[in-house]
């Protein structure tokens, strides 16, 4: 009943300010994902994966402009989003039985959200999401992937995911996770810290509720 991190979500004003910051911050440049096209959203890629965290990746995601409104909130708050640099806006972890972990979350008051099926290219997936695109009390959204997963495929980057540290997380939530490898700081704001080796040394990132 373990869940893993799967990938760190980098909401951006668009993908050309994501890659330019990516190579600035982090020293190395991503590669093309793609469209969204549930959240008129589409984004790029990095390979993360480590020892210590494997099948890892980045994603910078933002608003498609050429996309149709999606006529429904997009994920990661990118409506409410003020423009300005790049963010840390979510982790997402990675489940085996994501019923199983909806029913715990529910069980303790959560509301996660519904599973929804999505796919891109040979890419399938289910997520979790609820009407407003959100997860609440600064937990991870959670995914269960298909056949395929991203960094299966993805380029060596250079960069490596070394460590994650959940913030202002109720332990009973804690529990019903078990988030694999990452450190649980409860008495503090929700959000999240996370640190990158990379060819520019080591990096840390916070979300913006911690900054």
């Amino acid at each position: 009943m373990t869940t893993e991190v799967d990938h760190l979500v980098i909401a951006a004003d668009s993908l050309e300010q994501g890659s330019a910051w990516c190579e600035r911050t982090l020293g190395a440049k991503p590669v093309a994902g793609g469209r969204h096209a549930l959240m008129g959203t589409h984004n790029l890629l990095l390979q993360l994966s480590s020892t210590a965290f494997e099948r890892v990746y980045l994603e910078i995601i933002a608003i498609d402009p050429d996309a149709p409104a999606p006529g429904r909130p997009r994920w990661f708050g990118l409506d409410e989003r003020p423009a300005g640099e790049p963010t840390l806006v979510q982790v997402v972890a990675r489940s085996r039985m994501l019923d199983m972990h909806r029913f715990g979350l529910v069980h303790k008051g959560v509301d996660p959200g519904d599973p929804v099926a999505l796919s891109r290219g040979d890419l399938r997936w289910q997520m979790l999401l609820r009407p407003d695109g959100q997860m609440p009390a600064g937990l991870p959204m959670l995914i269960q992937w298909g056949e395929h997963h991203p960094a299966d495929t993805l380029p060596a980057s250079g960069c490596a995911l070394t460590g994650v540290t959940l913030h202002g997380v109720a332990q009973t939530h804690a529990t019903v996770l078990r988030l694999k490898g990452v450190k649980l700081e409860p008495l503090a704001p929700p959000g999240w810290s996370v640190r990158l080796q990379c060819p520019l040394g080591d990096v840390d990132l916070c979300s913006t509720t911690l900054t």
